[in-house]
């Protein structure tokens, strides 16, 4: 069994933990994680688009160089057309500046559609990564983190990219060109004007650093909570979780720990939306004053020059159009800063290695014709943190079509053991083989076929009976279905239900008894035929009769099966072919029934 310590150390990475508490500070070490994401991994991930964001680039450049025609006419019409009413010359120029209109509307529609259909895309590939990478991970990495953390970093955190992952690259290029080609026209029109246009940049890029450096640490800081609230949310409004909370009357504490919580998340949002607002007043004084000095010089005489009337709204028009995309492009930065901290938690999780992998070399073997023939060799475990071992040096031999019964008291390694067959735990010496071949060694997919497990601890999902038994073999037949629940002696009263096989069974099985969800699990289980068959004490919720019922029909379907039980009512296990009797993660005593017995030692202490 897994001891309680290992699964009550339940935090991994930034905010993972319960130590901290909710609403607690980042950690120096998380706070350099943030800060040190590369730019050039998260640029990685836009590389296998790296021609269609050649093609929005181009389309933003050509739509930021025909915008620029819109001034230039702006000042034919005031300066040459309206003054010499030239009607010719005047609609020639108003359709050109509609034609302008028109072109950098299309450009805009068609820039969009290819950006976000990019971004879309990385947001996809970034959520499937992360699923499969998460699912390759072991059962202690699961053990040791909260559900609610590991669904708030696909969800809240990935979500929360979308902005930065859709339109960052675009928003990059449609602003900087834009700037670009709104300061060369500035120039064209008037370059002393333009130097006087120069002042603001000074103060927006003071201004803009200063925020997105408290952007960041909110931002960090907002998706912990958001973490932290879906953790409360998994485990207070579960079935379990509501039973839980009605049999010891904590709602009134859950429901005071959720509110502080979104209390905290609620100034978090607030802050994070303020930061920018000072910065974005400030920047709007300046530019709305940028004009007023632009009237002032033209009509000085040292600076007027030839300067025309045209040239005044023309280069007014441009300047008051440099706003939005300058701060746009300084937004980028802040937008960008503040998302490392989303990327850093992202990239941790992609980061963490998979203990338990396929080998590089798979050995090749047909499951079907493997007749599971299962050894330990000097099998030793330790849960990590855990200085005693869990399993010390365990050598057992269990023929193929045999029955091995592993005994012993609670947290004597007996389910450790057993677990270690189908690799949910590695051994850190010696080796497991079936048929001679170290499982190791095998695809994780092969050894799935061959090792199946039925556990005291029952998971259906929230589907129709069915489709919960159709989970161990997509392609299974509804005969086949059903036989498989005639051998687990529930089928009979799947049909008493008004639906049949298409019941629902409810969150985590809740429509069904805990004998009845066991046995649902144990035909699951039974659908696949493993030659190799754990059964973790996949009896102990059923009453004495179903039990009974149930034994027979593993009885009758272990033969030419290798089953290896589990179970604390050794009534279960009186008939098996040989008997090991842990204590302390090592075999004390092994033998059969009426051996063990005779010997009065261990396993008759047990039986007595």
């Amino acid at each position: 069994m897994v001891p309680t310590e290992s699964i009550n150390t339940i935090s991994l990475g930034p905010g993972g933990g319960r130590g901290g508490g909710p609403g607690r500070a980042p950690t120096a070490a998380e706070r350099d994680q943030a800060q040190h994401v590369s730019l050039r991994r998260i640029a990685g991930l836009f590389r296998p688009y790296r021609w269609q964001l050649t093609l929005v680039t181009a389309i933003i450049i050509a739509s930021s160089v025909v915008s620029m025609a819109s001034p230039f006419l702006l000042r034919a019409v005031i300066d040459t057309a309206l003054p010499e009413q030239d009607v010719r010359l005047l609609v020639f120029l108003t359709a050109g500046m509609l034609a302008v209109a028109v072109i950098t509307a299309a450009f805009g529609v068609v820039q969009t559609w290819i950006s976000t259909r990019i971004g879309q895309q990385v947001m996809h590939r970034l959520r499937s990564d992360v699923f499969t990478h998460l699912q390759r991970q072991s059962i202690g990495f699961f053990t040791r983190s909260r559900g609610g953390e590991v669904q708030s970093r696909i969800t809240n955190d990935i979500g929360g990219m979308q902005t930065v992952v859709t339109s960052t690259a675009t928003s990059i290029a449609a602003n900087l060109t834009t700037v670009v080609a709104t300061a060369v026209a500035m120039v064209a029109l008037s370059w002393q004007l333009s130097l006087i246009s120069l002042l603001v940049m000074p103060p927006a890029v003071i201004l803009t650093r200063k925020v997105a450096t408290m952007r960041r640490e909110i931002t960090a800081r907002k998706q912990r909570e958001l973490a932290d609230m879906n953790v409360t949310i998994e485990e207070s409004l579960s079935v379990s979780g509501i039973q839980l909370s009605k049999t010891l009357g904590t709602g009134p504490a859950l429901a005071a720990r959720f509110t502080e919580s979104s209390g905290r998340l609620t100034d978090l949002e607030l802050r994070s939306e303020l930061a920018g607002r000072w910065r974005m007043a400030t920047m709007s004084i300046i530019f709305a004053a940028v004009p007023a000095v632009i009237y002032l010089a033209a009509g000085l005489p040292a600076t007027a020059g030839n300067m025309t009337i045209g040239t005044v709204v023309a280069f007014t028009a441009l300047q008051s159009g440099l706003f939005r995309p300058l701060m746009g492009l300084l937004n980028v930065g802040i937008t960008l800063t503040s998302s490392l901290a989303l990327f850093a938690r992202i990239f941790e999780y992609l980061d963490l290695p998979v203990e338990i992998k396929d080998p590089d070399s798979p050995a090749v073997v047909v499951p079907t014709e493997l007749k599971g023939h299962v050894r330990f060799e000097e099998v030793s475990f330790n849960y990590p943190g855990s200085e005693l071992p869990a399993i010390d040096g365990v050598s057992l031999d269990v023929p193929a079509g045999t029955t091995l019964a592993l005994v012993g008291r609670t947290g004597s390694g007996k389910s450790t053991l057993a677990s270690m067959a189908a690799r949910l735990h590695d051994p850190g010496s010696g080796r497991i083989t079936i048929d001679g071949v170290d499982i190791r060694t095998m695809a994780l997919a092969d050894l799935a076929s061959v090792v199946g497990i039925v556990s005291q601890d029952t998971y259906l999902l929230h589907t129709t009976v069915r489709e919960n038994l159709r989970y161990a073999k997509p392609d299974a037949t509804d005969a086949q279905i059903e036989q498989a629940a005639r051998d687990a002696q529930i089928h009979e009263h799947i049909m008493a239900l008004p639906d049949g096989y298409d019941t629902m069974v409810g969150s985590r099985g809740h429509r069904f008894s805990g004998g009845e969800k066991q046995r649902i699990a144990i035909a699951r289980t039974l659908l696949r035929n493993p030659q190799v068959l754990i059964l973790d004490e996949a009896t102990s919720a059923l009453d004495t009769r179903t039990e009974r019922a149930v034994q027979e029909a593993f009885d009758r379907l272990a033969q030419g099966r290798t089953t290896i039980t589990i179970a604390h009512r050794l009534s279960t296990v009186r008939n098996a072919d040989q008997i090991a009797v842990l204590d302390g993660g090592r075999i004390v005593e092994t033998g059969t029934h009426h051996t063990l017995v005779e010997e009065n030692g261990r396993y008759a202490a047990l039986a007595a």
